[in-house]
């Protein structure tokens, strides 16, 4: 069956970084395009970044420059990448992908940014 798996998540000083994990099972991991999403305490999950199949990304707007998606296909693993860290970027983080029209998320990885 289709699994996502988030790690990489804690607690981290304003101006740190961390580096996002989503490790996939149950399907081709290469036929896919991914996406990160966060949900902050008392808002909706927003999208952050999504990738294709040949690595061509896109960030939204608030995260350029400081959050960066990537994968490696031979390790059935997705990244995100987080620099330059905010308070603001507190958050539970998700990977998300779609397949034949169902949709699949992970159970999510805490990030706590704060001094």
């Amino acid at each position: 069956q289709v699994q996502l798996v988030e790690s990489g998540g804690g607690l981290v000083q304003p101006g740190g970084s961390l580096r996002l994990s989503c490790a996939a099972s149950g399907f081709t991991f290469s036929d896919y395009g991914f996406d990160w999403y966060r949900q902050a305490p008392g808002k909706e999950r927003e999208l952050l970044a999504s990738i294709n199949t040949v690595s061509d990304t896109h960030h939204v707007d608030s995260v350029k420059g400081r959050l960066t998606i990537s994968r490696d296909n031979a390790k059935n693993t997705l990244y995100l990448q987080m620099n330059s860290l905010k308070p603001d970027d507190t958050a539970v983080y998700y990977c998300h992908v779609w397949i034949r029209t169902i949709d699949y998320w992970g159970q999510g990885t805490q990030v706590t940014v704060s001094s």
